[in-house]
């Protein structure tokens, strides 16, 4: 049983796009994010359970979903300060 699937791939990275441009607008209006790990494990295995993933594969899309709320917290706090 793999966990690094391209099916795993097709749900993290739209989880990444979204979560992350929602956290960015957040952060830059009101100066505050959220933690998009939640919701891109509830996102994932729904979307995972209809197609009978592992929860191997689960893992991987959440971790891909987290990460845009990662970037853009980074992005949106530090590149204002070197400008």
């Amino acid at each position: 049983m793999t966990e690094f699937t391209w099916r795993a791939l097709f749900i993290g990275l739209p989880l990444t796009l979204i979560l992350g441009a929602a956290n960015a607008y957040l952060g830059l209006r009101a100066g505050v994010t959220i933690a998009a790990t939640y919701p891109a494990a509830v996102i994932s295995m729904a979307v995972l359970r209809m197609f009978r993933g592992s929860i191997l594969e689960e893992n991987i899309a959440r971790t891909a979903g987290s990460i845009g709320e990662s970037v853009a917290a980074g992005a949106i706090f530090t590149l204002p300060a070197f400008v």
